[in-house]
């Protein structure tokens, strides 16, 4: 085992695993990250970090500097938990009904703090380090608000770096990849507009839910008739609301769209498809029609040259045996790719092992991986601030 590693397994796990069953028990949801955030900047204050709360509402980063190095990057965990119920019967599950941390944003944030500590105390870098807390990831918020509220102009940045666990990939090791890695997503509300009737006259309608059914059928053809099969996209209308009660024919229909796109010019035309078939399904069923377009998404692009520079260092910390490349990629998304527009970035995976899914009722991280991903951080800042 590398010292460093065996280092931060043997005096920090016990710390890293301590903050983690904390915000485990306690997730808040995106942009409601008070309490987390609260907590973030008592532990990142306590190790003599420079914080700053408030960045895109619930963010938190810490600055240390230390020596007299020009060079600056940023180390990025996610913070926000999930509307879902936690099935998994852990000795440090969710205390809030409802909402859990079943995508493992609290043990990205947890391996961060271990590795901030460690950091601080050792203090064996030069340059300044920037450790981000983004809340919101879930929603594809965070960074786009702490970027609009000048994260990169108050904090300086040469590079930024992020690390997700994986379900499915070998428990322990750590992928990467350069170029695109995860694909844009865009989630749009399409709502169609009729008249409603007594179910008993449909005549006297203008049957909104029929466009609807309509138009689900047709977004269908999108990608199976547009896209070539070497690239990839995702059409999926994951809810439909129309009508309360069998007898009535409703006023209104409403579809929410989740839309992921591999490359930019695919995620053009897959959007411009949407409106087109749109338009010409509500013309052809004499409903209106009005399309709310979320946050605009991003392809998740990896810098080649800092990625290759990333899988050595991976394998000087973790040994070569524990890193992947190339690794997969993922129709999944994220919203670190926007930093990736502002900054070359690297965006990794630890392997979870074979467990459920993340967003999955019974996901569970695994603790294993928390000394593992600390001491990956702390051998980015020990060798990008040499």
């Amino acid at each position: 085992m590398n010292p460093l590693l065996q280092t931060i397994t043997s005096e920090l796990t016990d710390n890293i695993k301590t903050h983690f069953h904390h915000l485990h028990q306690n997730p808040e949801m995106s942009f409601e990250e008070h309490q987390t955030a609260a907590y973030i900047a008592e532990q990142l204050k306590s190790w003599g970090y420079e914080v700053t709360a408030g960045i895109g509402k619930t963010g938190v980063v810490g600055r240390l500097k230390v020596g007299d190095g020009k060079a600056s990057i940023g180390l990025r965990a996610d913070t926000d938990a999930l509307p879902v119920k936690e099935a998994v019967d852990l000795p440090y599950k969710s205390k809030v009904e409802g909402k859990s941390h079943t995508c493992g944003h609290d043990a990205h944030t947890s391996m961060l703090l271990g590795a901030a500590e460690y950091l601080a105390k050792t203090k064996n870098f030069n340059g300044t380090l920037n450790v981000i807390f983004q809340p919101a990831e879930e929603i594809m918020g965070g960074a786009p608000a702490m970027i609009k509220d000048g994260l990169f102009e108050r904090f300086p940045m040469d590079y930024v770096f992020g690390l997700h666990n994986m379900p499915g990939l070998e428990l322990g090791k750590i992928y990467f990849t350069g170029g695109p890695i995860m694909a844009a997503v865009d989630n749009w509300e399409i709502e169609l507009t009729g008249k409603g009737s007594h179910g008993s006259m449909p005549e006297k309608s203008i049957d909104p839910l029929v466009a609807g059914a309509a138009l689900v059928m047709s977004l269908q053809t999108i990608v199976s008739r547009n896209v070539a099969p070497k690239d990839s996209a995702v059409v999926s209308v994951g809810a439909f609301l129309s009508g309360d009660a069998g007898n009535v024919i409703p006023q209104t229909a409403i579809l929410r769209l989740s839309v992921r796109n591999s490359t930019p010019a695919t995620r053009v035309m897959v959007l411009d498809k949407i409106k087109s078939i749109t338009k010409a399904t509500a013309e052809a069923y004499n409903v209106t029609f009005e399309i709310r377009e979320g946050q605009p998404g991003a392809i998740l692009i990896n810098d080649e040259a800092q990625t290759e520079k990333c899988i050595q260092i991976a394998a000087e910390v973790l040994g070569a045996d524990n890193v992947v490349t190339p690794g997969p990629t993922f129709m999944g998304s994220e919203d670190f790719a926007f930093y990736a527009q502002q900054r070359p970035c690297v965006y990794g995976f630890i392997g979870n092992g074979d467990t459920p899914m993340v967003h999955h009722p019974m996901y569970a991280f695994d603790e294993t991986n928390l000394p593992i991903g600390a001491a990956y951080w702390v051998g980015i800042a020990q060798n990008y601030l040499r």
